[in-house]
């Protein structure tokens, strides 16, 4: 797939770690593939002081959504006011996801954390936002005491939460 393809692609903007990071993300996430590489030219130099030939842009897909990571230069670091939320359906999934982006990064509470490129991930279970919006605000509160407590987010002890029992 071109690069921008799509009305939205998240651009992840890297110092030098477009590549490694790509590489990174798609064996993390099933059905995920590098699709193209763009390198530097010679022309422009004086402006992006990047080495011709050095990679530029790299494009993505995880699970078929299209990303782009850029080698922009050390001006700009990944903060928490972005972050991509993966979806769990269950708790290994969780577990799997957590281990693996966490390597080398950090836990954070609730749910988020930072991986070792510092951008951060939500990494939920999907009965949430079920949950969150229950009619049954008492149920709705529970939920948000029990995971406010979290690192990694614990499904049974959510739905234990939400069901009223111990946590």
């Amino acid at each position: 797939m071109p690069i921008g393809t799509k009305a939205i692609t998240p651009c992840l903007w890297f110092d030098t770690q477009a590549k490694e990071a790509a590489k990174f993300y798609v064996s993390v996430f099933k059905n995920s593939k590098i699709t193209s590489v763009s390198r530097f030219p010679d022309a422009g130099q004086d402006v992006h002081g990047k080495p011709a030939g050095s990679v530029m842009v790299v494009a993505f897909e995880l699970d078929g959504q299209p990303f782009t990571a850029l080698n922009g230069g050390p001006q700009f670091k990944f903060d928490e006011a972005v972050s991509f939320q993966v979806m769990c359906d269950t708790q290994g999934d969780v577990d799997y996801y957590w281990k693996a982006l966490t390597a080398g990064g950090q836990e954070g509470p609730c749910g988020w954390l930072k991986d070792k490129f510092g951008l951060s991930w939500q990494v939920v279970p999907s009965a949430i936002p079920k949950m969150m919006t229950d009619p049954d605000a008492k149920k709705s509160a529970r939920v948000m005491n029990a995971f406010m407590k979290m690192k990694k987010l614990d499904v049974a002890a959510l739905e234990r939460a939400f069901d009223g029992a111990d946590a």
